[in-house]
C-alpha cells in the first residue's frame, strides 16, 4: 500500500490528482492522508468537501487527517512507501527537522522509522533560498527521494522550485528500488 499526502500548496492540487489517478491505473493501492490545513480549507482553487469527496472516491478510503489517525503508519501498520504531493515549504522544514506537529508530519515520521521510501514533491516559493538547507538534509536523509524539480518562473518568482508532477510515478518506481531518480533538477 501506497500512503499519498496533500499538503496545503492549493494551487498544484489538480496535477498531484491526476498523479494519483495515474497510480490507481497502474494497480497502486492508495491511501490518502491530508494536511489539517487541507482537510478544514476552502480556497479560491476549490472548496475542501469537493477534494475529500474526490480523493475518497477515487481511493474508496476514508482520508487520514489527525496526528492520532497518522501515527500507526509506522511499524504497526507499515506502508510499502509514502508520497507527499504537494510538499509545502513548510512541511519539508518541518520534516528536515523532525516536527510532528501535523498529520503529514507524523506520517512521515512514523513510516521513516521503518527505512522505507517517503517521495517528496516539493512545491515552495522559497525553495532556493529559505528552505535550500532541508533539501540538502533530505537528500542525505535515508529513504528520502524528491520528485525532479524546475523553477516555475525563474523572473518573477525567483526562489521557487515546483516538482515535474508527471515524474511522481517514474519516482515511485525507483524509490522502491531505493533509488533517486535523476536529473534532479531540470
Amino acid at each position: 500500500m501506497i500512503g499519498y499526502a496533500f499538503c496545503g500548496s492549493f494551487c498544484t492540487h489538480e496535477k498531484s490528482l491526476a498523479e494519483m489517478k495515474a497510480l490507481i491505473k497502474n494497480g497502486y493501492d492508495i491511501l490518502p492522508i491530508m494536511s489539517e490545513n487541507v482537510y478544514n480549507t476552502d480556497t479560491y482553487f476549490g472548496k475542501a468537501e469537493d477534494l475529500i469527496k474526490s480523493v475518497e472516491s477515487m481511493t474508496s478510503k476514508k482520508i487520514i487527517h489527525t496526528i492520532v489517525e497518522a501515527e500507526p503508519l509506522g511499524p504497526k501498520n507499515p506502508l510499502d512507501a509514502l508520497v507527499i504531493s504537494p510538499c509545502t515549504g513548510n512541511t519539508l522544514a518541518k520534516i528536515a527537522r523532525g516536527i510532528t506537529d501535523t498529520s503529514v508530519t507524523m506520517a512521515a515520521k512514523a513510516h521513516l522509522r521503518s527505512d522505507r521510501p517517503l517521495i517528496i514533491a516539493l512545491c515552495s516559493n522559497d525553495a532556493l533560498s529559505a528552505n535550500l538547507q532541508n533539501i540538502s538534509i533530505l537528500l542525505e536523509r535515508k529513504s528520502v527521494y524528491f520528485v525532479p524539480l524546475k523553477q516555475d518562473d525563474p523572473n518573477k518568482k525567483p526562489h521557487s522550485l515546483v516538482s515535474e508532477f508527471s515524474l511522481l510515478p517514474k519516482t515511485l518506481e525507483k524509490a522502491l528500488e531505493f533509488k533517486q531518480l535523476r536529473p534532479l533538477f531540470i
